[in-house]
């Protein structure tokens, strides 16, 4: 934090708060003198400040590397300024090209419609619903028509385009770079001018398209929004950005169970970014208990804390209690208080079909793999015979840690 500008600037204790806030896990916050200024400005007028978070429908559910912005968001949303969730259904049939080294296919209006259904809902388990302000791009982008677009392509040019890393990088190597592609950032900008945004919130992977909304704001006469650009968050594998594609995510709308033992399974030195940016303790808390376990504190308690916080935020307070206690249960080698109930006829039968029959494996083929690496147990046993036939009873099956299900065999 630049604490000469907040201890000789004529602002309030309320304002400096406001910035540490802000301030608080970010990346960049530019420019944040402009941002002292209208944090300033909405104490003296009473109006809140306008901060916008667009997110594109791209998939059905949201994992928790993205509610690292939405807890930013809650986090302005509690000091009183109106947040705007923004639903990218216009910009998702164009398809956002950050990051990315090809053309990235846009997706059709039936999966966009279908996928941001479920977006708000899930989002409004960090927002607060009656104090969010929920829009969609399709509202001003369907009206500009071919006239309007063209004029809104003029306020740019090809050349700064180009100076965006991924567009030069794909030309630099000879990828086809669509027209199409271009329109991405400009239509993203232009949610800033039609919402008259005072912040705009994204990832670090988002300041191009975040800049084009200052740029495109002073082209129609607005004061420029400032923008706050957030870490991405690193997956379980404590490497890659937490991604659906790279499987080492965790979805928001999965069990509690299964959140709470995903959290714990993060690397002790990611812990500490996970805190940072996903934690509401606070900063002052986080740097007492990293000073606990600096001093000989088991670094798993810091863990079961986190896991615990996430999963009440998104399940309740019981349920993380209860996914704590199934955790301790699973690692003594005990069976979850409840699994799935599941009956199968055709005993006797093998290993491989019941498992299959169970649901806990996709295929024989499957359940032969499970098997030689030791993965699947029959009531605490584990089996290594492929060739095992069970008589008619019921049976827990487990394999690996976390799938279980009671099987009643006739």
């Amino acid at each position: 934090m630049n604490q000469e500008l907040v201890t000789n600037s004529p602002v309030s204790d309320r304002v400096k708060m406001a910035l540490a806030v802000s301030l608080r896990g970010c990346d960049e916050l530019i420019p944040q003198d402009e941002w002292v200024r209208k944090l300033v400005r909405s104490e003296a007028t009473g109006v809140p400040l306008r901060i916008k978070l667009g997110l594109d429908p791209t998939a059905p559910d949201i994992h928790i590397g993205h509610t690292v912005v939405l807890n930013k968001m809650r986090q302005l949303q509690d000091l009183g300024h109106t947040v705007i969730f923004l639903i990218g259904d216009f910009t998702s049939l164009i398809g956002d090209p950050s990051g990315r080294n090809s053309t990235r296919p846009p997706l059709t209006p039936e999966q966009i419609k279908v996928n941001a259904e479920t977006y708000y809902r899930q989002a409004s388990l960090v927002l607060d619903p009656a104090r969010t302000e929920i829009r969609y791009n399709s509202e001003w982008c369907d009206p500009l028509g071919a006239r309007g677009m063209i004029q809104l392509a003029s306020r740019y040019t090809v050349a700064r385009m180009m100076e965006r890393n991924d567009f030069h990088d794909r030309y630099k190597a000879g990828q086809s770079i669509s027209v199409h592609e271009f329109l991405y950032p400009l239509m993203q900008g232009y949610d800033s001018v039609a919402l008259k945004s005072d912040l705009e919130l994204g990832g670090t992977d988002q300041k191009f398209n975040l800049l084009m909304g200052r740029h495109l704001q002073q082209e129609y006469g607005q004061e420029p929004q400032c923008i706050l650009t957030m870490p991405l968050l690193e997956g379980l594998d404590g490497v890659e950005k937490m991604s659906k594609s790279k499987n080492n995510y965790i979805g928001i709308s999965e069990d509690a169970n299964s959140m709470f033992a995903k959290v714990l399974s993060v690397s002790d030195m990611l812990m500490w970014k996970w805190y940072m940016l996903l934690s509401f303790q606070s900063e002052a808390g986080i740097s007492a208990l990293r000073a606990e376990i600096a001093a000989g504190r088991n670094p798993k308690d810091a863990k079961v804390a986190l896991a615990k916080e996430i999963t009440a935020r998104f399940h309740s307070v019981a349920a993380a209690d209860a996914a704590e206690q199934d955790f301790i249960n699973r690692s003594k080698g005990g069976v979850p208080d409840e699994i799935a109930e599941v009956s199968v006829s055709g005993a006797p039968l093998g290993i491989g079909a019941l498992l299959k029959a169970a649901g806990l494996a996709p295929s024989g083929s499957e359940a032969s793999r499970l098997i030689d690496g030791g993965g699947v147990r029959v009531d605490s046993s584990v089996v290594s015979d492929k060739a095992l036939k069970l008589p008619a009873g019921t049976y827990v099956l487990q394999v690996g840690k976390r799938k279980f299900a009671r099987v009643t065999l006739a």
